[in-house]
């Protein structure tokens, strides 16, 4: 019977840059402990694409910053239109292979938590269970002026009402749910208003040029605080609001192990980046550890 190893890791030492060998990840997973960070590479291989990766949105889309949205009503209103008709292919999306590994895992007791970047719910389709949502949910609409909340689906069928016949064919997805059509194409849609106070929608995600609520940062904090490694999967970590719980580990010498096919801002502070894809890499990490996916054994 193999041992479980000891992990331990100072920054300084070298990094080995796009190795193609996950030993280290499963030995860390062996040590049990882990937090899991993802980003969204988790989730291209269920058809919604990442900003940084190779052909991602952001060479052909501008996301809707926070102060577009909250000082226009024609921005909300192509926000809305263009976001309501992502919403439909979206809100389709099935957990893939990655997902359900990183449910694995955690049913395994291998894991101390999950922290996703991502605002497609998909690790909790996927049963993760806990999972912090660092930048929100699509899957959930707030006022921004009474703070009432509701569900996507109730204020995607309203919209529907509102704008009867609306059926544009989008060029393209983003990450953030946002559908690529022309001012002309959004022209006409009608947004609505808070049911309770008739104020300002807003999904309630993090958008560009928004913080993340600071209870929420804390609580990533303390999660990457109590773990005995960080697992970052799918994560360019260009942004700081991921980036920094890499550094927090690092500077608290537990070790970081990427999952990621492109280099990222954080390589420096990893143990190890393993650039192959997310799928079939941690499905094969479970096979190896004899933990079942989906509820069927692995071997």
């Amino acid at each position: 019977m193999r041992m479980r190893p000891t992990l331990s890791w100072t920054p300084t030492e070298g990094l080995r840059p796009g190795t193609a060998d996950p030993e280290p990840v499963a030995d860390a997973l062996r040590a049990g402990g882990v937090l899991v960070l993802s980003g969204a590479g988790m989730s291209t291989e269920s058809g919604i694409p990442d900003y940084r990766g190779q052909g991602g949105s952001l060479s052909r889309h501008t996301p809707m910053t926070y102060q577009e949205f909250t000082a226009s009503a024609g921005a909300r209103r192509r926000y809305w239109a263009r976001s309501h008709l992502g919403w439909r292919t979206f809100g389709r999306a099935r957990p893939n292979d990655g997902h359900r590994a990183v449910a694995a895992f955690g049913r395994s007791g291998l894991l101390s938590g999950v922290i996703t970047q991502n605002v497609d719910g998909l690790h909790q389709a996927a049963g993760s269970e806990g999972v912090v949502e660092l930048h929100g949910s699509l899957a959930r609409v707030v006022c921004l002026a009474c703070g009432a909340s509701s569900s996507r689906q109730a204020v995607a069928r309203r919209l529907e009402e509102a704008n009867a016949g609306f059926e544009p064919v989008a060029a393209g997805l983003n990450p953030d749910g946002d559908a690529d059509l022309t001012d002309e194409e959004v022209k006409d849609f009608s947004v609505v208003s808070c049911s309770e106070c008739g104020g300002i929608l807003k999904p309630d995600v993090v958008f560009f040029g928004e913080a993340v609520p600071p209870r929420r940062v804390e609580h990533c904090r303390e999660l990457v605080g109590g773990a005995t490694a960080l697992l970052v999967l799918g994560s360019s970590l260009t942004v700081m609001s991921g980036l920094r719980f890499v550094r927090q580990a690092a500077q608290a010498g537990k070790p970081v192990l990427i999952v990621n096919q492109d280099p990222t801002r954080g390589d420096r502070h990893a143990l190890t980046r393993v650039a192959l894809p997310l799928g079939t890499t941690l499905t094969a990490l479970a096979a190896g550890l004899d933990i079942p996916v989906n509820g069927l054994p692995t071997s």
